[in-house]
């Protein structure tokens, strides 16, 4: 494990990776070259010393509110976009262990053949151990998102911060900046604004773990290669929802 930075005002933290960052230009599916290169990023972060964990999303593969939407059983909709996060965890590890960073992938929904189950107490050995941890299978409940696992292990493994990495969006806006060009961007925010203003951050439950757990949440464009670095070290990046422990 690298020897921690001092500097680093981060030193534990939930990285949330949309299931649309592996995508890559074409929109669906799993772009190995895209995840290669944030397989680059996550490497650099802990090379610094920071204990990193990940959760990723589904919805280059599935989303469960979609396909409930048309018309399919809601429950079985959410587990469908459980497993797809499962893929896309798998294909992180991937990445990640061929450029020699120890990884392990704990699963919410238990499938051993491919993955550890979920247990805390494991999970925080491995970051002790300077593994990065992915967690999979979202919360394993159907109706709950993964920003509210992230909100939810973030709490769980005591993480500094969780930062959340978007694909052509730096930051929370009033609008949507891409079809609002006045749409105006926060340099910060607390986690009421966003459940009374509706900004679209994470979703309630999301908001209220982090605000209950006094867990910020730094959301930034992954689309610039140094941002998570830059993140950790503290800089002013994107926006900042919630104050610091």
């Amino acid at each position: 494990m690298s020897e921690l930075n001092t500097s680093l005002k981060y030193k534990r933290v939930i990285l949330k990776v949309s299931g649309e960052a592996l995508a890559g230009k074409q929109g669906f599916g799993i772009d190995p070259a895209t995840i290669h290169d944030i397989a680059q990023q996550i490497k650099a972060v802990c090379e610094l010393g920071v204990e990193t964990a990940l959760v990723v999303g589904g919805g280059n593969i599935w989303r469960g509110a979609t396909g409930s939407a048309k018309g399919m059983d809601r429950v079985t909709a959410d587990y469908m976009g459980m497993l797809a996060t499962v893929m896309n965890g798998l294909a992180l590890q991937d990445a990640l262990e061929s450029i020699d960073v120890v990884t392990r992938v704990q699963t919410a929904v238990e499938m051993r053949q491919i993955a550890e189950p979920y247990i805390r107490r494991r999970a925080l050995r491995h970051l002790r151990l300077g593994r990065v941890v992915i967690f999979a299978a979202g919360t394993g409940n159907p109706y709950f998102s993964t920003d509210t696992t992230a909100a939810l292990r973030a709490a769980e493994i005591e993480a500094d911060a969780i930062l959340m990495a978007k694909k052509g969006v730096d930051g929370v806006y009033d609008s949507d900046p891409k079809l609002n060009p006045n749409a105006k961007k926060f340099d910060t925010l607390d986690f009421m604004d966003v459940l009374n203003k509706g900004l679209q951050v994470m979703d309630g439950t999301a908001a209220t773990i982090c605000m209950d757990n006094h867990i910020p949440l730094l959301v930034f464009s992954i689309d610039d290669p140094s941002n998570i670095v830059r993140v950790v070290k503290g800089e002013q990046i994107g926006t900042i929802v919630g104050g610091t422990k």
